[in-house]
């Protein structure tokens, strides 16, 4: 069997998508057609089902992507870093939320970077879970973290780490709430507005949010509150880091991880709330493609993380 057949086949069942594929390969889509039903014809069974968008692999073809995937990556490693350069680093290709990932997994894997025989050299891009896993499956990143968990077999996730979220506000937010004076846990107070009125008690409280449908602030009130939030975003910034700062500045409240605005809350830029009895709590996965972990610089990293991670959470 051609293994550029195999290649594109491969390439394709991780698009999902011919077009894609094409962009990925550098070749043309009629190209990649080509190629995908010479495979087919040579197999005698199909491989995708062919769809208004994209195509859908079939078992015989999810079967042939799980068997190859692994082989072809490893080959493709082999040629680039090659057989005889033995003093050449490999490349961990990483991708992930950028907040966490900056935070968290970077100053981790550092200390696996450099030339003592077993680093690698390190490449990061940031991306939501969508992106990071669509990248992985491509074959653009060797690991993702990520919030969600891949379906399918084509990829192999396990969970890294649980998130706390935390309500916080600049301390002027909890004497004009609730009439006390701001601790590092927010106010007895306030605390019992809260047991009294609920999510209500907030509704004066501007918010801070990394996008318009307010994902942390959504979900915050449907697990501690059992409703939806009332108040629209007053401040919007794409990143947590840019909406711990204005919370602490004192433009409304946040829904924060608890290691992001861990320090903040020690020095008291900003407090808490509220301190619910079971917190809300957001789960990430370390994904790869199945198959490389037979890699050692993937399977290092990834052993590294997971071991590290218990200490973050």
């Amino acid at each position: 069997m051609d293994l550029a057949l195999l290649r594109t086949f491969v390439t394709v069942h991780r698009a999902g998508s011919f077009t894609r594929a094409a962009a990925l390969l550098g070749l043309s889509q009629p190209a990649v057609t080509s190629q995908i039903r010479t495979l087919e014809r040579q197999l005698g069974r199909p491989l995708f089902l062919r769809q208004a968008r994209g195509v859908t692999p079939t078992t015989i073809g999810d079967e042939l992507a799980h068997k190859a995937a692994p082989h072809l990556d490893a080959l493709v490693e082999i040629a680039e870093t090659g057989l005889d350069d033995e003093s050449s680093l490999r490349t961990l290709h990483l991708v992930g939320p950028p907040e966490f990932t900056a935070e968290r997994a970077l100053p981790a894997l550092t200390a696996l970077t450099g030339e003592d025989g077993q680093g690698f050299a390190l490449r990061t891009s940031f991306g939501n879970a969508e992106e990071a896993l669509e990248g992985l499956a491509a074959g653009h990143h060797d690991l993702a973290i990520s919030t969600a968990r891949p379906r399918g077999g084509l990829l192999t996730a396990t969970p890294l780490c649980d998130e706390e979220h935390v309500l916080v506000a600049a301390p002027r937010w909890v004497e004009l709430l609730g009439s006390g004076k701001p601790r590092r846990r927010g106010t007895r107070a306030l605390e019992n507005v809260l047991a009294l009125k609920g999510a209500h008690a907030l509704e004066s409280v501007p918010v801070v949010e990394v996008h318009e449908s307010l994902p942390f602030v959504s979900r915050y009130w449907a697990s501690v509150f059992d409703s939806r939030p009332a108040a629209p975003g007053t401040v919007i910034v794409p990143d947590l880091r840019a909406a711990l700062a204005c919370a602490a500045a004192g433009a409304g409240l946040a829904v924060l991880p608890r290691y992001l605005c861990a320090t903040a809350l020690r020095r008291g830029d900003v407090v808490a709330l509220h301190d619910p009895a079971v917190p809300p709590l957001r789960t990430y996965f370390l994904s790869v493609r199945t198959g490389t972990l037979a890699m050692p610089h993937i399977a290092r990293a990834h052993e590294w993380l997971l071991r590290t991670a218990g200490d973050w959470c």
